[in-house]
């Protein structure tokens, strides 16, 4: 027998161990040293459910939850954004005080979820909130506003959010609203970019100190977004339109204009903006089948709306998707950092809205995002910066500016 080979394997083994193990060290130094801070989860309507319980952790089942106090504390995640999302109706009176109902009762979740594990997470609403949880152990959730569309027409909504505790606004969704045009309407554009309204709601947000989320907003709506609010802007979901050739996401020139304006570009892992989908494939045709059927979405009554909701999340059990990797979703870091910096790009997964992918399925897997940047040669500073410094660095900004206007009035 050979005598070299079985000290070969054995030393071979002895090295992989050895490499697992410093991988795994350096990503718990990172999480452990670094502010984590995902900016967009869907998670609220999960808490509407009275059978789940965030405050133990679930393990992940196809078409079930992907986020949970526990889960983010496996994953090393200090902060999330919990977003308030109402889909855009017809926009009568009636259908305006009933989203704007349904984010009051989405926010009610969010506060009610926190005072019950108030030993896990706490809601957040500045900057030094976050800071101080990540001390005490805690989880920092922050709200956001998914659509602008419980605003209506009225200013003074924008204010009683804020003092709700929104911290973003989505300006719009899936179609316009009174706010601005969106990047998927299927009617086009209406205002070609922020309506007169529009540019009040960010003049109020700025003085208020809420960030301006361009995520959903067409390309018109983006550049008056940039070009009108004083502060940086962030895309809270967002991808590289160049990885994937999707209206969701940021041209090249988008993404130089946001680098120019300081703002941040949160990579979203929902797999049809990651990478194109296979339009072959079965689960395709269902969801194209859904659509169609329910393509007039924006004057459906809630019943069908929720009808609708339901059965797409069942034909996610039913018809599961090859989803793209962590891999594919970090080339568009790459891309990103490679057209405008490192400073300007960081992560909003969309978990319980459709973000996932096959090797990061749930909060508790992002340390993967981590471990796929460290084998790219990011440096531990550089995934810091997209873990959360990046971002905590506008949100400190915007938060000075509507503090120093306020000293400045008074």
């Amino acid at each position: 027998m050979n005598k070299i080979r079985p000290l070969l394997i054995f030393t071979t083994l002895a090295s992989l161990t050895l490499s697992c193990e410093n991988m795994d060290q350096k990503v718990a130094k990172i999480h452990n040293h670094a502010f984590t801070i995902d900016t967009h989860v869907d998670t609220p309507y999960q808490l509407l459910d009275e059978n789940f319980d965030i405050g133990i952790s679930h393990s992940f089942e196809p078409g079930g939850s992907r986020v949970d106090f526990p889960r983010m504390k496996e994953g090393g995640l200090d902060g999330i954004f919990f977003a308030a999302f109402t889909s855009q109706r017809e926009r009568t009176v009636e259908n305006i005080l009933a989203a704007r109902n349904k984010a009051d009762e989405l926010i009610d979740s969010i506060y009610s979820a926190c005072t019950k594990y108030s030993n896990l997470a706490e809601v957040a609403v500045t900057v030094e909130d976050a800071y101080r949880l990540e001390k005490e152990g805690k989880r920092a959730i922050f709200i956001g506003m998914e659509n602008g569309f419980p605003i209506g027409k009225e200013i003074s909504e924008v204010e009683r959010y804020f003092k709700r505790g929104v911290r973003y606004i989505t300006l719009c969704h899936s179609s316009n609203n009174d706010i601005c045009d969106s990047s998927t309407d299927k009617n086009g554009a209406e205002f070609d970019g922020l309506s007169p309204f529009g540019e009040k709601v960010l003049d109020k947000m700025n003085e208020l100190g809420i960030l301006v989320d361009v995520s959903h907003v067409s390309d018109s709506s983006f550049f008056d977004a940039v070009e009108r609010s004083k502060t940086p802007v962030i895309a809270s979901h967002s991808g590289a339109r160049a990885i994937c050739d999707h209206p969701r996401n940021m041209s090249d020139e988008m993404l130089k204009a946001l680098a120019n304006n300081g703002g941040v570009i949160q990579l979203c892992i929902l797999d049809d903006y990651i990478k194109a989908p296979d339009t072959t494939a079965l689960i395709f045709k269902k969801e194209q089948e859904l659509h169609n059927r329910y393509k007039n979405a924006g004057s459906m009554s809630k019943e069908d709306e929720d009808k609708m909701w339901a059965e797409w999340h069942q034909l996610q059990i039913d018809y599961p998707k090859d989803k793209p990797s962590v891999a594919d979703a970090v080339d568009h870091i790459d891309h990103i950092v490679s057209l405008i910096g490192i400073d300007h790009v960081g992560i909003g997964t969309d978990f319980d809205g459709g973000g996932g992918l096959k090797d990061c399925v749930d909060v508790s897997q992002l340390k993967n995002i981590t471990i796929e940047l460290l084998k790219r040669n990011y440096s531990e500073e550089d995934i810091t910066k997209i873990w959360g410094g990046n971002f905590m660095r506008v949100f400190k900004q915007v938060t000075d500016y509507a503090r120093n206007e306020k000293l400045a009035s008074n």
